[in-house]
């Protein structure tokens, strides 16, 4: 029996949302309030399955993103999402016809780049993706920090911490998050259903805890950050509190803002560890610490991965902190940003246009990927042989045009 590759339509929307669990090991079940719930927020034009016989064997979606790039600006991304293969379907392409299907509408409506998160490393590379950005999980020993417990939690700036709550976080949030894509790379969007379901606010058909929110006000009265958290409950034996603290996301517009937060939550009474939650790789955390050993790093992996559909587009909505030129030779198995472009940049703007000229460095789609938000090195790339200098010293000139002085930072999981 051949296999149907198309969009599924409303009545099978059930089945398809029983396979995506199924691969993703789940419980296979479905009620017809999740059905609903997720019918109401996804988009069936852009819900893809492969069928055998008229059952789901595959799932892919996508939906419109906005992810932020280098300066400030912006990008108009295809998010792919929910994309499983049933275990008994497995090596017959079917992913590879699906993407085929999705990178080539994205490129059609016109979208800059398309954008994941890998469940598995070795995946997304073959169809032109890249890791555009990593992330970081520390826990912190706070016995052996070296804090003063009388001066953490307090801003020594003017400002203050007020304890907060869901709502108040869905109305400051929203802001607070644009500020923070202004000065990071690689953020993506949240929409109102994404506030509503991280902070209680409604959607939530799994049981739900409140967490514990604070906002750091400057000394204007203004929020220039939030954190939320949950701590658990753990006593040693000789009635010594060992509780965690796990930090479910901190958006910080200041500095100031992301220091004070690190502080407080470092200083809540009867915490014994604090877990920092996904950050970038260069956040503050340890070095706020009088030792920052007490910081051990538990997790640290790829986040975002991009795939580059329009070269042009992603290169001249970036900033660059010096003035050069620059051809790249891409090269792209999918033919979507094949070719050989001019990229003429300064701190006042870029442009980038095919050419016919000699390149200076020779590189696929998927490391192109990796350097366009600014996160990794041409030259290290050029060491490992997966950028090839076709003029010596253009590595390092790269380097001074992509890299960035803050590493590009993904805290959405989509």
């Amino acid at each position: 029996m051949a296999v149907e590759l198309r969009t599924v339509t409303e009545s099978e929307f059930p089945d398809w949302l029983r396979a995506l669990r199924t691969g993703f090991l789940n419980e296979p079940v479905v009620s017809d309030a999740l059905v609903a719930d997720r019918l109401a927020h996804v988009d069936l034009d852009r819900t893809l399955a492969a069928l055998e016989d008229g059952r789901v064997v595959a799932t892919f979606r996508s939906f419109r993103q906005r992810l932020s790039t280098v300066g400030g600006g912006g990008l108009t991304a295809d998010a792919v999402t929910q994309v499983t293969v049933a275990p008994t379907h497995r090596r017959r392409g079917l992913l590879s016809r699906l993407m085929a299907r999705d990178l080539d509408a994205a490129r059609e409506r016109g979208d800059a780049v398309a954008t994941l998160i890998a469940a598995e490393y070795p995946i997304y590379g073959r169809y032109g993706f890249g890791p555009a950005s990593w992330t970081t999980e520390w826990s912190v020993d706070l016995r052996r920090a070296g804090l003063d417990p009388r001066r953490t939690g307090r801003p020594e700036d003017g400002g203050r911490i007020d304890l907060s709550d869901g709502a108040e976080i869905r109305r400051i949030g929203p802001e607070l998050h644009r500020r923070l894509a202004a000065v990071r790379a690689g953020v993506t969007d949240r929409t109102e259903r994404n506030w509503d379901v991280g902070t209680g606010g409604g959607h939530q058909l799994e049981p739900w805890t409140e967490p514990y929110y604070a906002v750091y006000r400057a000394a204007s009265g203004e929020p220039e950050g939030y954190v939320s958290y949950r701590c658990d409950d753990k006593w040693g034996d000789a009635k010594q509190p060992e509780n965690t603290l796990t930090v479910r996301d901190l958006v910080a517009a200041t500095p100031a803002a992301e220091h004070a937060l690190w502080r407080f939550v470092c200083s809540v009474d009867w915490v014994a560890t604090v877990r920092s939650g996904h950050r970038p790789p260069d956040d503050p955390l340890p070095l706020l610490l009088p030792d920052p050993r007490a910081a051990r790093t538990v997790c640290h992996a790829d986040m975002l991965w991009l795939r580059v559909l329009d070269v042009a587009r992603v290169l001249e909505e970036r900033t660059y902190p010096v003035a050069d030129g620059l051809v790249l030779d891409v090269r792209d198995a999918a033919g979507f940003a094949a070719g050989r472009y001019l990229l003429d940049a300064s701190p006042k703007g870029a442009r980038c246009t095919r050419t016919t000229a000699s390149a200076d460095l020779v590189l696929d789609v998927a490391e192109l990927a990796r350097l366009v938000l600014g996160d990794e090195s041409a030259v290290r790339l050029a060491l490992l042989g997966l950028v090839e200098e076709a003029v010596p010293g253009a590595a390092a000139r790269a380097d001074l045009l992509f890299r960035t002085p803050l590493r590009p930072f993904s805290p959405d999981i989509f």
